[in-house]
């Protein structure tokens, strides 16, 4: 018997740094879309390799002083010294960012990119255990890290993974965020296998609303997640038909949520590729109503 669903839920949002005019474009329009929903928290990531470095500070910081949202900044052991790292750590809370999300990294393109074979940065945090123990010696950060609920495509073992999480924790993580998952039932027996191994954060879902399923399969694949065959059936065909598929895709993600929610799943993060329609569906379909009018600055041209 489900629990019964009485809470509106708390949901948070993933961005990615623009490279171009246009995307800063859209970005914005993205954020002064969602950020009436009142999120918890939005994060911004890191390219491969910490290519987006630069960038990911300045959107950060700016959504944070403009938007008037909680933002979160992506952190990698890739490409750079402890203390180059501690030193953007610094930067980051000098400008009033409080949350970091703390993760290992890809490898960069120059070893391989996603799926390379990873080393160590000489003279850096080695991973990202490592790499939440420095954060917290630098400031009093609340620290997201990433969870793998089918097991991290690298990791030797189920087992080994869980382990590598129990360290992050141990070292000081706040939360944990998953990789994106289609299968429900993988994802609550990770949270019965986190609870035995003396795992007690949160571990919030994340949510990917496919808005082109090739690329949802291309990303699974790279990533370890499942996709079950009865999303190629549901899928099947509609790349002629983005309107439809449009009304699938909101569909699709609006039940996993929901059956997650009545489940007794309270907290959401959804990897929104940028875009606010899918988001904006999917969070009124579980009770995320928009809280007032939010007034978001239009990107500066140039």
């Amino acid at each position: 018997m489900t629990a019964p669903i009485s809470a509106t839920p708390s949901v948070s949002f993933e961005f990615f740094p623009p490279k171009t005019e246009k995307m800063e474009q859209s970005l914005w329009q993205s954020i002064r879309r969602l950020a009436p929903l009142a999120p918890s928290f939005v994060s911004v990531t890191y390219g491969a390799g910490g290519s987006t470095r630069e960038r990911t500070h300045a959107t950060v910081c700016r959504i944070q002083a403009e938007a008037g949202i909680p933002a979160a900044a992506h952190f990698t052991c890739v490409g750079a010294t402890r203390d180059e790292i501690d030193s953007i750590a610094r930067t980051y809370w000098d400008a009033g960012i409080r949350h970091l999300v703390a993760l290992r990294g890809d490898p960069p393109e120059t070893a391989g990119g996603v799926g390379g074979t990873y080393e160590p940065f000489p003279g850096g945090y080695a991973y990202a255990a490592d790499l939440v123990a420095g954060m917290k010696r630098i400031a009093d950060f609340e620290i997201s890290v990433a969870a793998y609920p089918e097991s991290h495509p690298e990791a030797p073992s189920a087992q080994f993974d869980l382990d590598n999480l129990k360290r992050k924790v141990d070292a000081g993580a706040t939360r944990a965020i998953t990789q994106f998952f289609f299968d429900n039932d993988a994802y609550f027996r990770f949270l019965d296998r986190c609870a035995a191994a003396g795992i007690h954060v949160p571990i919030v879902p994340g949510i990917l609303p496919i808005t082109n399923f090739a690329r949802a399969v291309e990303f699974a694949g790279k990533c370890g997640a499942a996709m079950p065959a009865k999303l190629a059936s549901t899928f099947e065909d509609l790349d002629a038909d983005p309107e439809t598929r449009q009304l699938v895709a909101a569909t699709v993600a609006a039940e996993q949520c929901q059956a997650l929610q009545a489940q007794g799943i309270k907290d959401f993060h959804f990897y929104t590729l940028n875009r606010s329609d899918l988001t904006t569906a999917i969070c009124r379909m579980l009770g995320v109503k928009a809280k007032a009018a939010a007034v978001v600055p239009a990107p500066v041209a140039g």
